[in-house]
């Protein structure tokens, strides 16, 4: 059998979709957590703490909204003034109910870039740079 690399596109738009659907379906509220810092995202830079912003996108927040495979997009109105919100799927980071927390928090993807910069770990790894404890690994009894 040859050894053929298979690409496949990004689990994470169908995974917005599904999750965004079970939320809904179960009558609760879908929060997004965005990485406002990704490229191409455009949401209100007002409500942005520590490089994130989380969103409501329940049918009654939200209009239009459109989960793509490559963004998600809707019109919402931010302190009274309407704006278009545009986020690259790369750049949400979980979606989850906001009554009870349930959802799912995306990692990386082979292949996305990685919007922490964890990437430069993977370098470092194969200088041999990277700081790694050396000998046995010991527990400590904290009181």
């Amino acid at each position: 059998m040859p050894d053929n690399k298979i690409t496949t596109t990004s689990s994470r738009p169908y995974l917005v979709r599904a999750f965004n659907e079970w939320i809904l379906d179960n009558d609760c509220t879908p929060y997004i957590v965005v990485d406002a810092s990704i490229q191409g995202v455009q949401v209100p830079t007002e409500h942005v703490a520590n490089g994130q912003i989380v969103l409501n996108i329940c049918p009654g927040a939200v209009r239009g909204l459109v989960v793509g495979n490559g963004a998600l997009e809707f019109s919402a109105r931010f302190g009274g003034v309407p704006m278009q919100v545009f986020i690259p799927l790369q750049a949400v980071l979980a979606i989850y109910a906001k009554e009870n927390g349930e959802g799912m928090v995306f990692g990386s993807e082979p292949g996305s870039p990685d919007p922490d910069g964890a990437g430069d770990s993977e370098s470092a790894r194969q200088s041999g740079q990277e700081d790694r404890p050396s000998g046995r690994p010991t527990l400590k009894v904290v009181k």
